[in-house]
């Protein structure tokens, strides 16, 4: 995990530079990083994006003690991760005792905080992986089922296109990462659950 290093010690220093108590975080691979409005959006939960590029759900849980060390104030906590792992060759069975871990080590430093899972993304750029996307998501869900704070976002079927394949529309060239149509719809799909993103309480932008 040395490889992630210099992002988290990115992220470390830009906790210690906020001027403001955070409440909620943005934890995961870049989705959230390349994510510009992000805290824009959500200001009104004083947020604070701790994406870091490339990373997979088992970094996000290795590292999770360190990036979370001084943040005290937190009442929730929104995840995307999975599909870096999947696309390393990691079994989804694995992914998810991945995310049990991460989830099992939030409970432990919060709480029952409420905590939100989006579901992996159908991405052009990993077309072969389709597969273990829906079985990985259909296993996230199942999870979120058994706790009464851990909300799953289902964002995949928003991304198809009408032959039930990625539609290129919501992606850059890369095939990959979102781009600002791809970032509304993640917005409207979290706005739809408002227990916990109360439409009044966003942001537009």
């Amino acid at each position: 995990m040395f490889w992630y290093l210099d992002d988290i010690t990115r992220l470390e220093n830009e906790i210690d530079k906020l001027d403001y108590k955070p409440k909620m975080v943005f934890y995961g691979s870049s989705t959230f990083t390349l994510w510009n409005e992000l805290t824009t959006v959500f200001k009104n939960y004083n947020p604070v994006n701790l994406g870091f590029g490339g990373s997979t759900l088992a970094a996000c849980t290795w590292y999770f003690n360190r990036v979370f060390k001084k943040l005290d104030t937190i009442t929730s906590i929104v995840i995307y991760a999975g599909d870096n792992d999947l696309g390393d060759g990691r079994h989804p069975e694995e992914v998810i005792l991945y995310l049990e871990n991460l989830i099992a080590k939030i409970r432990a430093k919060y709480g029952n905080i409420n905590c939100t899972v989006i579901s992996i993304k159908p991405s052009i750029a990993r077309l072969h992986l389709l597969d273990s996307i829906r079985f990985t998501n259909t296993k996230i869900k199942e999870l979120a089922s058994k706790d009464d704070n851990l909300y799953f976002v289902d964002i995949y079927n928003k991304f198809l296109d009408v032959d039930g394949k990625p539609d290129a529309i919501y992606f850059k060239e890369d095939g990959l990462h979102f781009n600002d149509l791809g970032y509304e719809l993640i917005i409207n799909a979290l706005k739809e659950n408002s227990k916990i993103f109360p439409k009044q309480t966003l942001v537009k932008i």
